[in-house]
Formats: structure tokens, C-alpha cells, sequence
């Protein structure tokens, strides 16, 4: 029975979510029972074509990310695939009428990380970002106003602006591997030999700019979605504290985490503050 076969998908999608990001999971445990596998398979689309550009070294790369893509389309012709990662997301797509200009600029970005170490320019770095990160927070959008044009154009800048503050967020705590075990840079003019304090804080204040203008979109979100997204925030946000509070040369030799006791306190926060109507 094909139905059992998508539950099964959506199941695996969330699986992936729970053993790659703990801290998505959680997030997304606080959005509406309704619309959380739709999220989840969304997870699990990107999470698989980044996997296969930052981790699969002993393969060829290049032929699994372009059969992974002609995978996809055949699922979204097809209306099935046996890979249940693509799968539950074709059913995602058409359900909520995620725009294949999403798909294409997010599997542009993926491909990039096969054949682009160093993004020099701020436009090849905002749009690596924009195919990397903008674009999964619109996918996510779509999935929350459920067909709602509307809602989807009014929110859509902020969606952008909380996708780029997550992906900085990453690159900046991530940067010692990202530059000594796959060889990128993506913040122009920055590597592990220039960086310094100010450049540190340079792009501490971009992120956190980009966080100011995302908070205004969160709290427009429909409710299905707003606790789930404000979880998300938050705890990004704790992280990018973290990060400023860290000298600049530990950053460049150490990975930045946020403890399970400090997201579980995180959580108790943004239960109190969504609970009291404070965002």
C-alpha cells in the first residue's frame, strides 16, 4: 500500500532530521503536529545533497549529487521514489507548491562546494548563501502559510534574512574546518591566517542584523509555525552570543557548541515568552 510506504518516508525524513541536528529537531517538535513531517522532509532533501558534498569523500561527488538531482525529478514526475528521503519530499513539493526555482538555486549552491574553495566577492558570497540557506527558509515558509500567497510575499524578506543569519552563524563557527578540512572560505577577504578581532566582529554585526530584521517576519508567522521558528531563533542566537564572547583565535581552533542543559533551558525560555504573547 503506497501510503504505508510515504508514512514510512516521512518517518525516515525525521530520522535523518533527529541524528544530524538535534538542535532542528527540537525546533521543529515545537511547530504544529500538521505540518512537521512536510519540515522534516525538507530537512532531509537538503541535509542528504549537503552530506554528499561535505562528507562523501572516498565517491565521486560529482555523479552522486547529479544522480541524486535526476533522482529527484523522476521522483516529482513519477509520484514515487524508492529513495524515501526524495520520496516524502516530492510529496512536500507539490503540496505546498515549493517553486523548482528553490530547488535548482539550493542544488546551484551544493554544486559549488564541488568546484569553489573561495568566495572573494560579496556577490558570489550572498549568492552561495542565497541557494545554501535563503532558500531553505523560503521552502520552510511556504509549508507555513499553506498556500497563502499573501502571507508567503509578506514574510518572504524575513524568511531570507533568517536563513542567512543561520547559515553565518555556521560558517563562523565552523570556520577551522571549513578552511582546514575542506579547504573553503566563504566570508570574502577572512581564512584562518587574516582573521582577527575585528574581523570577527564585522561579521558578528552582519548577523546580527540579519537577526533583527527575522525577528519581525517570526512574529507575523501563522501559529502552527511561530513557536517552532522563535525555538529556532533563539537558540541561534545563544549561539552567535557564544561566538562573540570567544576570542577570535579559539573560534579558529575550536567548535562553538550550546550544551543540552543550556538548550534545555532555551526551550523553558521561549515557552515562557511565547506562553506570556511576548513575540
Amino acid at each position: 500500500m503506497k501510503s504505508l510506504f510515504d508514512t514510512v518516508s516521512f518517518k525516515c525524513s525525521k530520522l535523518i532530521t533527529q541524528n544530524y541536528s538535534t538542535s532542528f529537531a527540537l525546533a521543529v517538535k515545537m511547530l504544529s503536529p500538521s505540518i512537521r513531517d512536510a519540515i522534516y522532509s525538507v530537512y532531509g532533501f537538503v541535509r542528504f545533497a549537503d552530506e554528499i558534498v561535505d562528507s562523501f569523500h572516498d565517491y565521486n561527488k560529482e555523479n552522486l549529487i547529479n544522480d541524486f538531482e535526476k533522482e529527484y525529478y523522476k521522483a516529482l514526475e513519477l509520484g514515487i521514489s524508492l529513495n524515501p528521503i526524495l520520496n516524502s519530499f516530492q510529496h512536500t513539493v507539490k503540496q505546498y507548491n515549493i517553486t523548482d526555482d528553490l530547488v535548482q538555486a539550493f542544488l546551484k549552491s551544493m554544486k559549488l562546494d564541488l568546484i569553489k574553495s573561495n568566495y572573494n566577492t560579496q556577490t558570489e558570497y550572498e549568492d552561495y548563501i542565497y541557494g545554501s540557506a535563503d532558500v531553505v527558509g523560503l521552502m520552510c515558509l511556504k509549508v507555513f502559510v499553506k498556500g497563502n500567497n499573501q502571507k508567503y510575499e509578506q514574510l518572504k524578506n524575513e524568511a531570507m534574512q533568517l536563513g542567512s543569519a543561520f547559515q553565518k552563524v555556521n560558517f563562523l563557527r565552523d570556520l577551522k574546518d571549513d578552511n582546514l578540512v575542506l579547504n573553503r572560505n566563504y566570508f570574502p577577504g577572512v581564512d584562518l591566517n587574516s582573521f582577527d578581532e575585528n574581523a570577527k566582529n564585522a561579521i558578528i554585526k552582519e548577523i546580527e542584523e540579519d537577526f533583527r530584521v527575522a525577528y519581525q517576519g517570526i512574529i507575523k508567522l501563522p501559529i502552527e509555525a511561530k513557536f517552532g521558528v522563535y525555538t529556532a531563533y533563539v537558540y541561534y542566537k545563544k549561539l552567535l552570543t557564544k561566538l562573540k564572547n570567544t576570542p577570535y583565535y579559539e573560534i579558529g581552533n575550536s567548535r562553538i557548541r550550546v550544551s543540552n542543559y543550556t538548550k534545555a533551558g532555551l526551550l523553558a525560555q521561549s515557552f515562557v515568552t511565547y506562553k506570556l504573547k511576548l513575540v
